[in-house]
């Protein structure tokens, strides 16, 4: 089994016509988590997810804001005009390993970006949940990324879809892994940093997918609960703070 980040390798966001996001899933751009989600796009072209906590700061994965490369958060205005938001600063979880995957190593894939601009007022904080779901849960899964692997133009629309968490390797502190019955939907490439929630709460924030062209199969993510002191510092020391349930 490959397992495969969710950044996009993309080197322009398309104005796509047929905007889609997670594969298999449906296109959910008025509900709640897409209300505390926006994407950040790198100088590298690639492009993520990521989980509104205030106005001036948002959570997403490690592997989208670490590195040499530019990071930007991204929304479109109300008058459908894309935004683009320089960071003030950025935090990559001291527990992320790049390596990780390849040399199956724990790792906590987790940032938190501050922009330079608050966002605007129609964005809302997630809520947090600090209580991991249980195996067998229901799991709402949503991301800005391609619906169709290697198709940039299939980006850009908020999409949700609904999974049962499992556990194929046992029950963990830091993660959750998220599987259909037939393996087809699930995260693709641009859904990393994005909210996988339950019951109004974000629990975790999705990181990679097993599927064979980067979309479907087992889609992980990261638990935030287990990770709330660190969240809470860093949002200390930037005068915000996460709502926590």
């Amino acid at each position: 089994m490959v397992a495969r980040h969710l950044t996009a390798a993309l080197l322009v966001l398309a104005a796509a016509t047929e905007a889609r996001a997670v594969t298999g899933g449906r296109e959910d751009p008025a509900g709640p988590l897409a209300g505390a989600s926006v994407m950040v796009l790198s100088s590298r072209g690639g492009v993520c997810s990521a989980v509104v906590l205030a106005r001036d700061a948002v959570l997403t994965a490690a592997h989208c804001a670490a590195g040499p490369a530019e990071h930007r958060v991204h929304f479109r205005d109300e008058a459908g005009a894309p935004v683009l938001v320089p960071l003030a600063g950025v935090s990559v979880h001291p527990g992320y390993d790049a390596g990780a995957i390849s040399g199956r190593r724990r790792s906590i894939d987790l940032a938190l970006l501050r922009p330079a601009t608050p966002l605007p007022a129609r964005f809302s904080a997630a809520v947090l949940g600090e209580t991991p779901p249980r195996a067998g849960a229901s799991l709402s899964l949503g991301g800005y990324g391609v619906a169709r692997p290697g198709d940039a133009r299939s980006s850009g629309t908020f999409r949700t879809a609904e999974l049962p968490l499992v556990e194929p390797y046992g029950p963990s502190r830091i993660l959750v892994w998220l599987r259909a019955a037939d393996g087809r939907v699930g995260a693709c490439e641009g859904d990393s940093g994005g909210p996988i929630g339950e019951g109004g709460r974000v629990v975790a924030v999705t990181t990679w997918t097993s599927g064979a062209k980067g979309c479907g199969g087992f889609s992980q993510g990261v638990l935030v609960g287990p990770q709330r002191a660190w969240i809470d510092r860093i949002l200390a020391g930037w005068g915000a703070a996460a709502r926590w349930e």
